[in-house]
């Protein structure tokens, strides 16, 4: 009985548009294929997919539901990438520019500094570059502090693992991002920091962010590449 037109395909149902045309199922014994291996080749068109499901719909249908990669930051080389927790690069219809304020001042962080450390990215491709997975650790765990709620990091620039530069987007006369409104040009808390102990670090930049809260237009930046962290503020005229 498995074997009698009955059982073949007739419809192919997703929950988006497919990158591929999926009508090739059309006409299959709906028992006569690994819908694990067609997951496995349909995914290898949709790179900002994590993965692709598919399921028997008793008795001639078939359903493909593409399940999206989850961008955590943006990566400027030639272009934007988005990039996810696990350090997937991926095209993304979204970009920094969309939030309507320059160069990514609202909405995911931007990722600088990686132009000469991963050349020709490809989309769809996961890449275990050093200076990389450290700027996403440093967004997992600011991710984890409910202070960065309110102080989101607007840039992470990973030139070299002992020296990566944050940038915080300064909130002027209110503790939260409510009302909140596009700081002008440098108007940012900068803060430097080294490869190691990043949960320590980021649990540090903000237990000093939430003490010096009332004065961050002052400060010029926050280095905790050395054993005590370092204040530096601007000069008072």
């Amino acid at each position: 009985m498995s074997t009698a037109d009955y059982f073949r395909v007739r419809e192919v149902i997703a929950n988006q548009v497919s990158p591929i045309d999926l009508s090739y199922l059309k006409g299959k014994n709906i028992f006569g294929f690994s819908l694990a291996q067609e997951s496995e080749n349909i995914v290898r068109f949709c790179p900002d997919c994590s993965r692709v499901r598919l399921a028997r719909i008793i008795p001639d249908r078939i359903f493909v539901e593409f399940v999206k990669r989850r961008p955590v930051a943006f990566i400027k080389f030639y272009r934007y990438f988005a990039v996810d927790a696990e350090g997937v690069i991926f095209s993304s219809s979204r970009q920094p520019q969309d939030s309507g304020l320059p160069d990514g001042q609202a909405g995911l962080p931007i990722i600088l500094g990686l132009e000469t450390k991963i050349f020709g990215p490809k989309s769809g491709m996961r890449y275990n570059n050093k200076e990389l997975s450290l700027a996403l650790l440093i967004l997992k765990e600011a991710g984890k502090n409910r202070l960065f709620r309110d102080y989101r990091i607007q840039k992470i620039n990973v030139t070299g693992e002992d020296n990566v530069t944050i940038q915080i987007p300064i909130l002027r006369g209110q503790d939260t991002y409510a009302n909140w409104k596009a700081p002008g040009k440098n108007e940012f808390l900068e803060i430097k920091i080294g490869q190691g102990n990043i949960r320590d670090k980021v649990a540090i930049i903000a237990g000093l962010i939430n003490q010096e809260k009332h004065h961050l237009e002052s400060i010029n930046y926050i280095d905790l590449r050395f054993k005590e962290p370092v204040i530096k503020f601007k000069d008072v005229k």
